[in-house]
């Protein structure tokens, strides 16, 4: 049996599970991807998965979908014959989010007393740090050798000209890590490093150039942006050429996830597949996390581009991408 499952709440996060089926993941919004057997996945507002399951047994089984801040649920029920129900599996805790929550890991800094609200003042726009592209500066004589040939292996990914190589995941991607609140070593949970598709998209170009974005905002003042500008400060959209390639850079130095959504254009996710990489239209992107995709610009127009929890979107976090 082939279910889709459709966060169209505009609201909040799900983590989405069939206590007592397994789960094969072969889609992701709406694109064929190759097989993933799980037992729970995480479904970003707009997002979409297609699932198998099968079920065997003569009884009644309980879809469960809860909210990631733990405040409710949706259930439906998936049985033999009408009328049968299930029980719904125990709730879990709310999760803590403090700045474990963005995986920051920076020796000699003390972030102990430090708000969500006090990383305004932080300089997100200098972050040039996080590129390896450069790396002669730094000292390696305490380097072990298979730190050296780590580091190595990530630079033979850096192209001449100082890009990524295609479908590469970016420094700072955490695509093993199901997301806050949810314990991998309890059950097999849906991960994007697990997204492959079939085959290689038609466009086989590398990007001709990177667009960086950075996904801010202030949870105390209820702030939210691209680069530190609210849509009503912009003056302009954001310009593709027609049929071009690049990449789009997406880095969020905020402690909430932000599923951003393109219109009119696939994004490429470059989770680490290489040639195989998924084709979405939202992408979850987690606190403190960098990750990337490539884009063919061939649709010509106006499109919006935003982060679909919607009291973000209309707080400021969203732009025009114009195509000509």
């Amino acid at each position: 049996m082939r279910l889709r499952v459709i966060n169209g709440s505009a609201m909040s996060y799900f983590d989405v599970r069939i206590p007592g089926l397994k789960m094969t993941v072969v889609a992701a919004d709406g694109q064929p991807v190759q097989p993933v057997p799980v037992d729970e996945f995480l479904i970003g507002v707009a997002e979409t998965y297609d699932v198998l399951v099968s079920p065997e047994d003569d009884q009644a089984y309980t879809i469960f979908a809860e909210s990631m801040d733990r405040s409710g649920y949706a259930r439906a029920t998936l049985a033999p014959r009408e009328g049968m129900q299930a029980k719904i599996p125990e709730r879990r805790q709310i999760a803590d989010r403090g700045m474990e929550a963005m995986s920051v890991h920076m020796d000699g800094m003390d972030h102990s007393n430090m708000s969500a609200s006090g990383m305004e003042g932080m300089d997100h726009g200098n972050m040039e740090g996080m590129d390896h592209g450069d790396m002669k500066g730094m000292d390696h004589s305490g380097m072990s050798d298979s730190e050296m040939q780590g580091m190595e292996s990530e630079q033979a990914k850096i192209r001449e000209n100082g890009m990524l190589a295609a479908g590469e995941a970016q420094p700072g991607s955490r695509f093993g890590q199901p997301g806050i609140g949810i314990d991998p070593d309890e059950r097999r949970v849906l991960v994007y490093r697990d997204l492959k598709s079939f085959t290689p998209w038609p466009d086989r170009r590398e990007p001709g150039r990177e667009l960086e974005l950075h996904l801010t905002g202030n949870m105390e003042r209820y702030m939210w942006s691209f680069d530190g500008k609210k849509f009503s400060e912009v003056s302009g959209p954001i310009h593709f050429e027609k049929n071009e390639r690049l990449r789009l850079i997406l880095i969020n130095d905020t402690m909430m996830e932000h599923p951003v959504h393109l219109h009119g254009m696939w994004m490429e996710l470059e989770n680490g597949q290489g040639e195989l990489i998924p084709r979405k239209h939202t992408l979850n992107v987690k606190p403190g996390e960098r990750v990337s995709a490539l884009i063919t610009a061939d649709a010509e127009g106006s499109w919006a581009f935003h982060c679909h929890l919607l009291y973000h979107m209309d707080a400021g976090m969203f732009r025009v991408v114009q195509v000509s």
